[in-house]
C-alpha cells in the first residue's frame, strides 16, 4: 500500500512530485481528496505555479509544499537537508499542518501539544541535546521578565528579558499569561500592545531550558494550560503586535495569532524547531499558516531557514512595515 511504502517509517524521506508533467487524469478525483502517504510530498515546477495548468493546481492541496521558480534557493536546500536529518520531526510537522487546515484553533493547539511533548522523548531531539553547549541556566533573571503599562483604554504588554533577547524562558510564559488573561478579563481595555525590551521582540524559546521537562504528560498539560498563543487569539482584534529584531520560534508563533502585526524593517522570522528534533510548539502550527497558508508554513519550518521583513510582508507574515521610529 501506498501510505506504508511511502512512509518516512520505511525510510522514504519525501514524495518528489513533478509538476511539469501531465497529471493522470485520475489523480484528482473527489475519492483521491485524502490521499497523503506518511511522509512530505514536494510538488517541483520550473515555472510559477500561477502558471501552471488549472487541471494541475488543482492538486495543489495534496501536496505540502511547492519549489517553483519562487522558492529561495536557501529555503528549499535546507527544507530538503532536515527532511534527511531529522526525518521524523519533519513528517509529524507536516502531519500537524494537514490536521490543522481544518481543524479550530483550540483542537489545533491541543494536537500541537501532544506532537511537540512526543518528540521531546525522541532520539532526533535527544541527539540534538547531547550535541549542543552545556546550559548555562540564568541566574540573574530579571524580577519582573514581563512588564504592564496602563494609559487609559490601553495596555501595553512588554518582554523584558532584553539582555536574553527575550529568550522565552517558563517565567516569562507564566507572566505573559497574567497579563494577557487580565485583557482577556477586562473588556474596557479596547488596546492591547505586545513589544519587547532590548534589541529583539523574541528570540524564541529559552536553550537552556530545553530538556529539563522530562515528564511529557505533566510538559503537555502545562503547555496547553498557560498558552499565551490561545490568549492571543482570543483577544486578537484587540492586541497589535510589535516586533523587531529577532522574532524566532514562540517570537513569531504567538504573535502571528494577533489582530495586526508590525515589523521594523531590520526584523527577521524563523522557526527552527525542526533542526531540534521538534515542532513549533507555542502555536506556530495553528497561527502561521491562517497568515501565510500551509505550503509556505511548511516551507519556512522545514527549512529553520531566517527570513527577512520584506519577504514576511510579502507573504502576509506581518501587515506593515514601520520605521523603528515610528514605533517607539
Amino acid at each position: 500500500m501506498l501510505a506504508e511504502e511511502r512512509s518516512v517509517v520505511s525510510g522514504c524521506r519525501y514524495l518528489a512530485v513533478d509538476f511539469d508533467q501531465a497529471p493522470d487524469d485520475g489523480l484528482a478525483t473527489p475519492h483521491q481528496s485524502a490521499w497523503q502517504p506518511n511522509t512530505t510530498v514536494i510538488a517541483f515546477s520550473r515555472g510559477p505555479v500561477e502558471a501552471l495548468p488549472e487541471q494541475t493546481r488543482a492538486l495543489l492541496p495534496l501536496v505540502d509544499f511547492v519549489a517553483d521558480t519562487n522558492t529561495r534557493d536557501e529555503l528549499l536546500n535546507s527544507a530538503l537537508n532536515n527532511l534527511q536529518a531529522n526525518p521524523m520531526a519533519s513528517t509529524a510537522l507536516i502531519q500537524l499542518l494537514r490536521k490543522n487546515r481544518q481543524l479550530p484553533v483550540e483542537a489545533g493547539l491541543m494536537l500541537e501539544s501532544l506532537t511537540y511533548s512526543t518528540l521531546q522523548h525522541g532520539a532526533e531531539f535527544t541527539r540534538w541535546l547531547n550535541g549542543r553547549t552545556a546550559p548555562n541556566p540564568d541566574s540573574s533573571a530579571p524580577p519582573h521578565p514581563v512588564i504592564t503599562h496602563r494609559d487609559g483604554d490601553d495596555l501595553a504588554i512588554t518582554l523584558n528579558r532584553g539582555d536574553k533577547h527575550n529568550a522565552f524562558s517558563a517565567t516569562m510564559r507564566d507572566a505573559l499569561c497574567e497579563a494577557l488573561a487580565l485583557a482577556e478579563a477586562d473588556h474596557s481595555i479596547q488596546r492591547v500592545l505586545l513589544q519587547g525590551a532590548g534589541p529583539s521582540f523574541c528570540a524564541g524559546g529559552d536553550l537552556d531550558e530545553f530538556g529539563l521537562a522530562r515528564d511529557a504528560a505533566l510538559s503537555h498539560l502545562t503547555r496547553t494550560t498557560r498558552s499565551p498563543a490561545r490568549l492571543i487569539d482570543r483577544i486578537s482584534r484587540r492586541t497589535t503586535a510589535r516586533l523587531h529584531g529577532a522574532c524566532i520560534g514562540a517570537g513569531i508563533e504567538m504573535t502571528a495569532f494577533a489582530g495586526h502585526v508590525l515589523a521594523t524593517p531590520q526584523a527577521y522570522f524563523a522557526l527552527p524547531e525542526v533542526g531540534f528534533g521538534l515542532v513549533p510548539g507555542a502555536g506556530g502550527t495553528v497561527s502561521i499558516p491562517r497568515r501565510i497558508g500551509p505550503h509556505r508554513a511548511a516551507l519556512l519550518g522545514l527549512s529553520g531557514q531566517r527570513i527577512d521583513a520584506a519577504l514576511a510582508l510579502e507573504w502576509g507574515l506581518v501587515d506593515e512595515i514601520s520605521d523603528p521610529a515610528e514605533l517607539s
